[in-house]
């Protein structure tokens, strides 16, 4: 977990809401030291500037979606007998993070897709995702299949999506019901299910 002091978490979550109303480009620290009811002064004393700020507030939100799956029970039974079902279980609590965090999940897609965000990426520290990196990996032992999948463009495809769904949501575009999870989760899915089984089931179903 990100450790902040009072007045520091009060400028982050001014700041997010700051770039939800007036865009990662546009928005200016006279905007989050209005927000945050202190002055510009005060956040310079806490933060270099704008972009130091962007990236404590992308940090900040991440792990907290990182922190996510510490608290999941990953049940290896489920994974052999409804590996679909298991793969749901632990996605689904990411997307409702999501979706309840209005001003955090505007932020976060916003900046993914800035001229921040790939300089930050390459000494990005994701070492706090170990606990989901864990799973991943049970996953990939029990269905070998899944290494043949190109694994950048995998969790690149299921992170970016979830993140841009709830967006949608947040922003009213999409419902927030079962059925909008449901249907976001079907799509996200699509040709998943065919990676999904066992080495032995494998073998037999090509023979």
């Amino acid at each position: 977990m990100v450790t902040l002091d009072n007045t520091q978490t009060r400028i982050v979550f001014a700041a997010m809401k700051a770039v939800r109303q007036y865009g990662l480009e546009g928005v200016r620290i006279q905007n989050v030291s209005e927000l945050a009811g202190i002055s510009p002064g005060a956040i310079y004393r806490h933060f270099d500037g704008k972009e130091q700020l962007l990236v404590e507030c992308f940090t900040y939100v991440d792990k907290q979606a990182a922190a996510i799956f510490e608290h999941l029970k990953f049940d290896p039974l489920v994974m052999l007998t409804n590996p679909m079902e298991a793969v749901k279980g632990l996605w689904l609590p990411y997307f409702r993070f999501w979706t309840s965090h209005p001003d955090e999940t505007v932020f976060y897609h916003r900046f993914r897709d800035s001229a921040f965000f790939p300089k930050y990426d390459k000494k990005r520290d994701v070492t706090y995702f170990k606990t989901f990196i864990g799973m991943v990996q049970a996953f990939k032992k029990v269905f070998p299949s899944l290494d043949r999948m190109n694994q950048d463009l995998l969790w690149l495809h299921v992170l970016t999506s979830t993140v841009l769904y709830a967006k949608y949501v947040v922003e009213g575009i999409l419902p927030n019901n079962q059925e909008t999870e449901d249907t976001v989760f079907q799509l996200l899915t699509t040709g998943l299910s065919g990676y999904l089984q066992p080495e032995k089931l494998s073998k037999v179903s090509q023979e």
